[in-house]
């Protein structure tokens, strides 16, 4: 082989109560990476396409090299690799734009190499990835995208990561309003100590919102999806939150939150049938705050991360 293809899906990190410990990945929508062997050694990012020209070429500040580099590291292996990234993902978005290139690096650069890490082994790649994009090496976006399902980091020291079970029927629905939101001012407005009653409510939400995955209990689901901790002070930095998390209840949703760090807004719902109906309510209040928004639906992805093709 000289070339492979890979993608990685979307994510929502957070779901509401697991801030910064669950994220799950969706089929809707992510990137695609092609490694290419070449003589002599280091990596060369060639081309990246849907960007609007805002990411960075430099080895030592894109994700999907800085990936890559980091298992050639371990590996302690020098490679010449060529990179080409097609963003599938807005930026800025909440969706893990950034843990989708380096996973789909990751696996396209592994599968390459003969597959000489399994693909859960790969996790402290995307990290490190994570880590160079935005200052903190939070796994909540790369577990799931290279996963797939509902994933729950447990610790990082040393990490501990578990894939949850995830119920038929149970479908997601996207809200990605058009503005950026940085993941630095998402951060810079949460406070630093949480009281013992928020954490006691938040705690419980999470053993709900698990129970309810594994009992699929939607109605349970639905019940835990409530964050008392980040989404009150980040909310405030998204137009028309409260009243769009009204509608779209109304319109049949289990619940809904923040995606990552915003803007993107997540829904889950039995079935997606109610995709429509939660759409149509969630546009109804964009367009009368006069934001525009675009919508995506999907099921949960359960494979995760994968090669698309090689040659």
């Amino acid at each position: 082989m000289q070339s492979v293809k890979a993608f990685a899906p979307a994510t929502v990190a957070n779901v509401s109560c697991g801030f910064d410990i669950l994220g799950f990945a969706i089929d809707a929508m992510g990137d695609e990476v092609e490694i290419r062997l070449r003589q002599g050694k280091g990596l060369k990012v060639v081309s990246i396409e849907g960007d609007e020209g805002r990411l960075p070429y430099e080895v030592e500040k894109n994700t999907c090299a800085v990936a890559i580099q980091a298992m050639l590291d371990e590996m302690g292996q020098e490679v010449g690799m060529d990179i080409f990234l097609k963003k599938g993902l807005p930026l800025g978005s909440g969706m893990g734009s950034s843990a989708a290139s380096a996973v789909a690096a990751l696996v396209a650069a592994n599968y390459l190499l003969g597959e000489p890490f399994e693909k859960k082994n790969l996790l402290p790649f995307a990290i490190a990835a994570e880590k160079a994009a935005c200052g903190a090496g939070h796994a909540d976006n790369v577990a799931p995208s290279l996963l797939g399902g509902f994933v729950l980091i447990r610790d990082y020291h040393p990490l501990d990561v578990i894939k949850l079970h995830v119920p038929d029927g149970l479908h997601c629905t996207l809200l990605h309003p058009h503005f950026e939101l940085k993941t630095s001012d998402s951060r810079s407005v949460l406070r630093d100590n949480v009281s013992l009653k928020h954490s006691t409510i938040q705690s419980g939400n999470v053993a709900g919102l698990i129970a309810g995955l594994f009992q699929e209990d939607f109605e349970l689901i639905g019940r835990s999806l409530r964050d008392v901790i980040a989404e009150p002070y980040r909310a405030t930095l998204i137009p028309g939150f409260y009243e769009v998390k009204e509608a779209v209840k109304a319109a049949g949703a289990l619940g809904m939150g923040i995606s990552g760090s915003g803007p993107t807004l997540f829904t889950l719902s039995k079935g997606a049938e109610v995709s429509e109906s939660i759409i149509k309510a969630a546009q109804e209040v964009y367009d009368s705050i006069g934001l525009g928004v675009d919508t995506y639906h999907s099921a949960i992805n359960i494979q995760g991360a994968y090669v698309l093709e090689s040659t």
